[in-house]
């Protein structure tokens, strides 16, 4: 019975399962639970634990945490095999590890994470963008600190960072929303456990993800200006941008993307319709918006043209 036993816990390592509680032998525990594993993970060691009794999954008298239950081998597995004293030289007995560079398959790690944090937020985790990218929970949680650094608004967005190199370099412009001052976290927009709508956005939509800040530009309008009306990032870079307002290019050029220059030309034109002269004095400083003020839509009874 044993031996069936054992052979059906090899067969969830294998599969990349998590093993469920209880259903390794007890021999294969350590004697002392955690008070063997700290003999060589203290403060000073490679990887300190000490931090996780500072955490909720440290305290025992919470029926639901890992030191309820199996303490450290509640979510790293049996460790008798690995605290078993070998000869100098020789690696220790296998143990479940986490992070980006374990040894342990991100399936399994996060297998084991799940058992107990499976459901709400995490509910779109199965084929979401992280998961299909193989990003183990433990790539951006850390458990054994008090202050899990990706769950902070002050250093939330450098650990997205790591990855997501091109949207910290943005967010360091000079116009951007305020991540870097810690006021605003990457989670205020993107559900980064998984999310049924594009890009991890919160919202089902972009536009509805803006309009929990920026409600003064949901209308409805009288007159709608229809880019603004179908996307926001059409016209602003949502992680950072050099010009002004995170805009993804500076009036009138922005403008005229979608407007033609007939009327008001960003450059006077010769007879033989070459650039050449002045600008319009219209577009200086302000670009469209000296006239065309109301960008984002406008109630005026004679606003059709947008106008202040």
């Amino acid at each position: 019975m044993r031996l069936a036993g054992a052979g059906a816990v090899l067969a969830l390592v294998l599969a990349g399962t998590a093993i469920p509680a209880g259903a390794e032998d007890a021999a294969a525990f350590t004697p002392k639970g955690a008070d063997t594993c700290l003999k060589c993970h203290d403060e000073d060691s490679k990887f300190p634990v000490v931090g996780i009794f500072r955490t909720a999954h440290g305290r025992k008298g919470d029926a639901r945490t890992p030191f309820a239950q199996n303490q450290c081998e509640s979510c790293h597995g049996p460790g008798a095999e690995h605290a078993r004293k070998k000869p100098v030289g020789d690696p220790q007995g296998p143990i479940r590890t986490f992070g980006p560079h374990a040894k342990t398959a991100s399936g399994e790690q996060n297998g084991t994470c799940l058992e107990c944090h499976a459901g709400a937020s995490r509910t779109h985790w199965p084929g979401s963008a992280h998961d299909s990218a193989d990003v183990p929970c433990a790539g951006c949680h850390q458990v054994h600190t008090p202050v899990d650094r990706v769950r902070s608004a002050a250093t939330q967005s450098e650990v997205c960072g790591t990855c997501h190199t091109r949207e910290r370099a943005a967010s360091l412009t000079s116009s951007a929303h305020p991540l870097r001052d810690g006021r605003m976290a990457c989670s205020d927009c993107h559900a980064v456990h998984g999310s049924a709508g594009d890009a991890l956005l919160a919202q089902p939509a972009v536009n509805d993800t803006c309009f929990t800040c920026h409600a003064d530009k949901r209308g409805p309008f009288l007159w709608e200006h229809a880019p603004a009306a179908e996307d926001c990032t059409l016209c602003h870079a949502p992680h950072g941008s050099p010009h002004r307002a995170m805009l993804t290019q500076r009036p009138p050029l922005l403008c005229q993307q979608c407007h033609e220059q007939s009327g008001h030309p960003s450059l006077a034109l010769t007879a033989n319709a070459l650039p050449g002269g002045a600008p319009s004095a219209f577009l200086l400083v302000n670009g469209c918006a000296n006239c065309h003020s109301q960008v984002h839509g406008s109630n005026h009874p004679s606003g059709a043209n947008l106008g202040r």
